[in-house]
């Protein structure tokens, strides 16, 4: 009889508080769009808690984005409503005691002696948005099928605060692939409502085995089409209060949210059409694992500015008939979530001289290494074993010289076995245990369809080449691993992905055209030259907040970068003494230019001064404008 009183007092008192156009939202649950409201997240915690709590939320503001916090045994909150009353105003409570959920509840009247001495959070809620993405034209799956969004408890741990350390929460909402630009401008807006998502691909990525069981909610079945894109979630406050354990806690029921006064609209950061810089984009990076990425619309631009510039062909080969738009950029996205990566390079084309490699190549290599360094990523380069002690040499005198600041670790590939790529690209031959998640080829003999290699003369090479085409080709069959070749001819390792295009293009092209694909097939008038473009697009991807914070999963403060960090980024880039040092390296230890076979300061048949110089200067100009 006490709880059915309860019952009727709290549908009384939402009676009294709401307008009328808003009963319809007091029900079990909140998940369908209520009359335009704000919705929030409730935890409510003893006032010897809501310090750390606090400091909690702010530590991670996707999941936890704090609205009001109370003064304790105050039951309103007149920032977001009028009248509130926190014991009646969520359908549905959770009971905790010592962490543990023990019982679910319509009202917390009982326990107002003990409220007294406790403190509500209100935190904000994506089902705020979930209103304006349905009169954009973006379908809500989890509305249409009438249930609750599916909410995951992740493996990514949040950054911990005294008694308060757990995983992060996140809710599932399928996406048609083409609305997935206009979903995440338009959440990107609502960082009061968790932001923009965090993740959108394969669930595994975040832990996450099963999307037809969620921890909370119900399970959202996928339309045809529909990409999973995730959002922190507030219920990442229950695992909060599940791992301090304390005596007594109280959180709203997943589902049902406490409601404000606030139009939903007040969560927008801005009403206006955002500028490029706070207009994110959205790119396809892999398909096994499923798996995009995200930048501004201004650093985009600024990467495309690049591929733009290092795509100019002074030496008149035709390379713009293989071109395809933003590989530099899917390819720099891939290579900002990558941890590890292995580069080759080295093209033996002249095999009549000792050593038979050429100029361009290395430089571009050494230069990706750099950056790839600074950014804190594990690089090794993997070379021909006939010229390992050579390239071993030239990267000593490139510490020496301050090309790259530490020495690249150099491996050798000559694929004794069946098995030898997988074993040296994987631990103990496992898939799943990659030792390398990006591979890179940059002016690399690439394998024609025959099994041979070509120089650009149709000059059969592969007596000096070791086949880490294999590694590409392995690489292709493991998922995590992702791969890029970077050529100007058609006949370097990855430029498959073109052959047709060199096939028809190219002089030589049905003859010297590599056979073996890479994921991303970047073009440039000198290879160097797309090693270059590649070290600046992962600097500018560095100073992307918007990159960084989906980089990042939303976990932690968004902060820009240190000075200490943007001066070793910066430092890292290529400049035009230190790309001249490196030249002046290669040359000394007997390496060629590739067209002539002139030994001195050219790459290609191009002079350093002023072809190459001058590209450099214009790839810094055009990076140093994303400061």
């Amino acid at each position: 009889m006490f709880q059915a009183w309860q019952g009727i007092r709290s549908l009384t008192n939402s009676i009294q508080r709401y307008p009328v156009q808003r009963l319809v939202c007091v029900k079990a649950t909140t998940t369908r769009p209520c009359s335009g409201y704000q919705q929030a997240n409730v935890v409510i915690l003893h006032k010897s808690l809501a310090d750390d709590f606090e400091a909690f939320c702010h530590a991670n503001p996707s999941p936890l984005p704090l609205l009001y916090r109370s003064q304790p045994g105050e039951w309103g909150c007149p920032p977001l409503a009028a009248d509130a009353d926190i014991r009646v105003d969520c359908p549905q409570y959770c009971v905790f005691k010592d962490g543990l959920l023990v019982s679910r509840v319509s009202s917390l009247m009982s326990y107002s002696g003990q409220l007294q001495d406790m403190v509500s959070f209100y935190l904000g809620c994506s089902f705020s948005f979930e209103r304006t993405l349905r009169k954009a034209g973006v379908p809500v799956r989890n509305v249409e099928q009438n249930c609750n969004v599916s909410m995951f408890r992740t493996s990514l741990q949040c950054r911990g605060v005294g008694q308060f350390q757990c995983p992060m929460v996140v809710t599932m909402r399928p996406v048609p692939e083409e609305k997935l630009d206009l979903v995440a401008q338009i959440t990107h807006l609502t960082p009061l409502a968790h932001g923009g998502p965090i993740h959108i691909g394969d669930p595994a990525v975040l832990g996450i085995q099963d999307v037809s069981r969620p921890e909370y909610g119900d399970p959202v079945a996928l339309g045809p089409g529909d990409v999973p894109a995730f959002w922190a979630c507030g219920v990442t406050g229950v695992e909060a209060v599940q791992s301090c354990k304390p005596p007594l806690a109280f959180t709203h029921s997943p589902g049902c949210m406490f409601l404000t006064d606030r139009q939903d609209s007040s969560v927008f950061a801005s009403t206006s059409t955002p500028e490029p810089d706070q207009c994110p984009l959205t790119f396809s990076i892999s398909q096994q694992p499923l798996h995009f990425s995200v930048a501004s619309k201004a650093v985009v631009q600024s990467i495309r500015d690049l591929e733009k510039i290092i795509g100019e062909d002074p030496g008149e080969r035709g390379i713009r008939a293989l071109f395809v738009q933003d590989e530099l950029l899917r390819s720099c996205l891939s290579l900002s979530h990558s941890s590890s990566v292995l580069i080759t390079t080295g093209f033996p084309t002249h095999y009549k001289h000792n050593p038979p490699e050429e100029t361009d190549g290395p430089p571009g290599a050494i230069a990706i290494a750099a950056t790839l360094q600074a950014l804190q990523k594990e690089v090794a380069i993997v070379t021909d074993h006939r010229a390992l002690e050579m390239n071993q040499r030239i990267m000593e005198d490139a510490v020496k010289k301050g090309v790259i600041k530490t020495a690249v670790p150099l491996l050798s590939y000559q694929g004794n076995s069946p098995d030898s790529a997988l074993y040296f690209l994987c631990h103990n031959g496992d898939h799943k245990k990659p030792r390398f998640d990006h591979l890179v080829a940059i002016e690399r003999s690439g394998r024609a369809s025959d099994g041979n290699y070509y120089n650009m003369r149709g000059v059969n090479i592969k007596h000096l080449v070791d086949p880490i085409d294999d590694l590409f080709i392995t690489a292709s069959t493991i998922p995590g691993i992702s791969t890029t070749g970077i050529g100007d001819g058609g006949n370097e390792l990855g430029m498959g992905k073109v052959k047709e295009a060199v096939r028809e293009h190219m002089p030589n092209g049905s003859l010297i055209a590599c056979d073996v694909a890479a994921d991303f097939a970047i073009t440039a008038g000198v290879s160097n030259w797309g090693g270059y473009g590649m070290a600046c697009a992962l600097y500018i991807l560095s100073l992307c907040p918007i990159h960084q914070r989906y980089l990042h999963k939303g976990l932690g403060q968004p902060h820009p970068p240190t000075q200490d960090q943007h001066q070793a980024w910066a430092a890292s880039l290529p400049s035009v003494a230190k790309e001249e040092e490196m030249l002046s390296i290669l040359v000394q230890h007997g390496v060629r230019s590739g067209k002539t076979g002139t030994l001195g300061m050219e790459v290609d048949g191009l002079t350093f001064h002023p072809t190459h110089s001058d590209l450099i200067i214009k790839l810094r100009d055009r990076t140093s404008q994303r400061k």
